[in-house]
C-alpha cells in the first residue's frame, strides 16, 4: 500500500491538468477541454471565494492526505491523526461529487453539448484510492478502538 500511496503524489498532478470534459455551447461549435486547473483558473477570475473552496477541495485536501498518509505508513506521524486523514479524503471526494452535479446540470440546459473526458476517470481513481489506503491504515493491529459493553 506504501507504493499506491506514493504513486497517488504523482497521478494526482496527472489528474489535474488531464481534461476531466468536453464542452461546446451547441453542437455545430468545436468542443472546449475542461481539467481541474483550466476551471479553477476561469473560477479565480469570476469568484474568487468558491475558487478558493474548490481548490482546496480539489487540489489540497487529496495532496495533503496523501502526504499525511504516507508520513503515517512510515511511521513519521502519529496515528492519531488517522481520522483527520480520512476526513481529507471525504472531502476530495466531494469534489468528484461536485463535478459531476455540474455536468448534470449543463446537459440539464439543453444548450450546452458535454462529453466525460478521461481526467474525470482518472481523479475519480485517485480519490477513492486515496479513501482506500486510509481505510486499510485503520485496520492496523493496535489501532482499533474497544467496544463499549
Amino acid at each position: 500500500m506504501r507504493w499506491l500511496n506514493l504513486s497517488l503524489l504523482v497521478l494526482f498532478p496527472i489528474a489535474w491538468f488531464a481534461p476531466l470534459m468536453r464542452a461546446a455551447l451547441l453542437p455545430l461549435f468545436g468542443m472546449d477541454e475542461i481539467s481541474v486547473i483550466t476551471g479553477l483558473q476561469t473560477l479565480w477570475g469570476t469568484d474568487p471565494a468558491l475558487a478558493l473552496l474548490v481548490t482546496f477541495l480539489a487540489v489540497f485536501a487529496p495532496y495533503l492526505k496523501t502526504i499525511g498518509l504516507a508520513l503515517l505508513q512510515f511511521d513519521l506521524l502519529s496515528r492519531a491523526v488517522l481520522p483527520v486523514l480520512q476526513f481529507l479524503g471525504k472531502l476530495a471526494m466531494a469534489d468528484v461529487f461536485l463535478i459531476a452535479l455540474y455536468i448534470l446540470v449543463a446537459k440539464g440546459a439543453g444548450w450546452v453539448t458535454i462529453e466525460t473526458a478521461w481526467g474525470l476517470w482518472l481523479f475519480t481513481l485517485c480519490v477513492l484510492t486515496s479513501i482506500l489506503i486510509a481505510w486499510d491504515a485503520g485496520r492496523i493491529p493496535g489501532t482499533e478502538r474497544p467496544a463499549n459493553d
